[in-house]
C-alpha cells in the first residue's frame, strides 16, 4: 500500500498500524463508512466533501450497484480520490524539481 495513502487512513479513520494491504484498508475503511451511515451520515458527507469525492459520480455507482455494501463502495471512491492527490503532488513535485532554485518562488 502506498505510505501516503497508509498514514492518511491512519491519520483520519484510525487505520491500525498493522494493516498494510489495500483489500485489509478498503474493509477497514467500508466498516467505519457503514457505521457513519448508520450513526452519523453528515459527518460523512463533511468527509466526503473535505476528500473532493466526486457526488455525481459516487451517485451514479451507488445507482448502478444497488445490491452491493454502500461502504465498500464509498471506501473504494475515497481510496482511489486519495490516490489521485498523491500523484498529482508527485507529479508536481517533480516538475519543480526540474527548475533551478532561483527559478522557484
Amino acid at each position: 500500500m502506498n505510505p501516503e495513502l497508509q498514514h492518511y487512513l491512519q491519520q483520519n479513520f484510525q487505520l491500525p498500524i498493522a494493516i498494510n494491504e489495500m483489500k485489509d484498508a478498503e474493509n477497514f475503511l467500508a466498516e467505519k463508512i457503514n457505521a457513519l451511515i448508520k450513526d452519523d451520515f453528515n459527518l460523512l458527507i463533511q468527509i466526503l466533501y473535505r476528500i473532493d469525492v466526486n457526488e455525481a459520480r459516487l451517485k451514479q455507482v451507488l445507482k448502478d450497484n444497488p445490491n452491493e455494501d454502500a461502504g465498500k463502495i464509498i471506501a473504494a471512491l475515497l481510496i482511489e480520490r486519495q490516490l489521485q492527490k498523491i500523484n498529482t503532488r508527485e507529479q508536481f513535485k517533480r516538475k519543480n524539481d526540474n527548475f533551478s532554485d532561483e527559478e522557484k518562488w
